[in-house]
């Protein structure tokens, strides 16, 4: 859209791109805590939004609709990992549960299961299972959160800066591939129907024939599983 001047009328467009933002919003939310308020992933949205409309240069070839939903969903992804998820008590017990998956599988040469891993952090199983509902609240924004930790940059931009950064990049991304092949079958296919087939919780639990509280436990472990052999 253009005024009679020829530039970009942003007016226009961020009257038609705020639906966009509220789709991503509930998008987002089925998928986390409760706390999280709709009107702050919109607000974070229409932040990005507004980003979108100061930097797109219709120069470079790509569209605007592309470049707004990428800032949109980054900026709300930014607002997310800027909270704070997990009280420090259960961030100690998730990287204590890392480790304990990753000696087991050392020492085991196979994905241990909840009764090893309660054992070896010396839990009963009903406490293990809520250290993993409790975890879970701190997984659930997507593998890119987990593959940044073996070097993607972070945020709404996911071009890498150099050759470099693009090896690093598509080198975690392998090794991701990698690590979902050996984790338990449930479990693997619980992460298919949650990120790619973006069913939320209820929908996957239908799937699985289990509760939606099952279902947070059992993603928490898989991302553990994958966060430990990922450490590796």
């Amino acid at each position: 859209m253009y005024t009679a001047q020829g530039k970009i009328d942003q007016h226009a467009l961020l009257e038609q791109y705020m639906p966009l933002v509220r789709r991503h919003a509930l998008a987002l939310q089925v998928r986390l805590p409760a706390s999280v308020e709709l009107d702050d992933l919109i607000q974070a949205g229409m932040v990005g939004l507004l980003d979108a409309l100061e930097r797109f240069d219709a120069t470079q070839g790509a569209s605007f609709s592309t470049f707004a939903n990428q800032r949109v969903r980054g900026a709300m992804i930014d607002e997310l990992r800027s909270r704070d998820w997990m009280p420090r008590s259960v961030r100690r017990s998730a990287r204590a549960l890392d480790q304990a998956v990753h000696k087991l599988e050392q020492t085991l040469g196979r994905a241990p299961d909840e009764r090893e891993i309660a054992n070896a952090l010396g839990m009963s199983v009903e406490e293990y299972h809520q250290l993993l509902l409790d975890a879970n609240n701190g997984y659930l924004l997507g593998f890119d959160d987990v593959v940044s930790e073996l070097g993607e940059p972070p945020g709404g931009d996911t071009a890498p800066a150099t050759p470099h950064d693009a090896l690093l990049q598509g080198d975690a991304r392998t090794h991701l591939v990698a690590a979902i092949e050996h984790l338990p079958e449930r479990e693997k296919l619980l992460l298919g129907l949650y990120y790619q087939e973006e069913l939320n919780l209820k929908e996957i639990g239908a799937v699985l024939g289990v509760s939606e509280s099952r279902v947070c436990q059992l993603h928490s472990q898989a991302v553990a599983r994958l966060r430990a052999r990922l450490a590796a």
